[in-house]
């Protein structure tokens, strides 16, 4: 895949000028990402937008007892740092979840191209808006307001929306998602997470399939942790 390939599969590219297109194709660059390696840390500074083209990263943060917290997984046409279009350090760490390829743009030249197409610009505030809906979803669903189970089925739910692929016997969350992992997604101890996630395969709200998790109905998963 070459840039211009990428950039045509952006969503955030498809309202934008054919002469913003053009000079995005000729300042991008595409950098492989090998699982489990950092595009950048808590604090750097960085110089570089990148947007997600295959796979997915990571964002985290590490808490005062050293554990770490997972706020966002991004996956394809994501933007992983528009904060970076300010001059300063980054606020978050940025990990490959597994194998990514993502698109590259200096931070000049995308504000250079940002001053010439409102487009573009409207796009970017956008998907920081879209970041900020999440962030409320997640103060909702914290541990003073839905707890255990529910908390779990909730992710698992949102999950399921953002990167469910139709499956014969449900909805597929179409990524390696670990018991760790989630815990991480969720602030908690990977043995509650596990335990939760063995009493929803009970209750059949969910089914673990090759290392992945099947949602065999959402709208029952739903109901499941929105109920009193």
């Amino acid at each position: 895949m070459d840039v211009k390939e990428a950039c045509s599969q952006i969503e955030l590219f498809q309202m934008i000028s054919e002469k913003s297109t053009a000079a995005l194709e000729a300042c991008g660059s595409l950098r492989r990402i090998p699982k489990g390696t950092h595009l950048f840390w808590d604090k750097e500074m960085n110089q570089t937008l990148y947007i997600v083209v295959t796979g997915f990263v990571s964002l985290y943060k590490i808490n005062s007892q050293g554990e770490r917290k997972t706020v966002f997984l991004l996956g394809k046409g994501d933007v992983v740092n528009e904060e970076v279009l300010q001059n300063m350090p980054a606020s978050i760490n940025c990990e490959a979840f597994e194998s990514s390829l993502v698109l590259c743009f200096s931070k000049m030249d995308f504000l250079a191209i940002m001053r010439q197409d409102f487009s573009l610009t409207k796009a970017m505030f956008d998907s920081l808006a879209l970041k900020n809906r999440r962030l409320y979803r997640q103060l909702k669903n914290t541990s003073n307001s839905l707890h255990g189970e529910k908390r779990v089925a909730a992710k698992l739910w949102r999950l399921s929306k953002d990167y469910g692929v139709s499956a014969s016997d449900g909805t597929l969350i179409n990524m390696e998602l670990s018991v760790t992992y989630l815990a991480d997604m969720l602030g908690s101890r990977r043995e509650t997470v596990s335990r939760h996630l063995k009493h929803l395969n009970e209750q059949g709200l969910i089914r673990s399939q090759n290392g992945k998790i099947v949602i065999p109905d959402r709208d029952a998963l739903s109901v499941f942790f929105k109920s009193p």
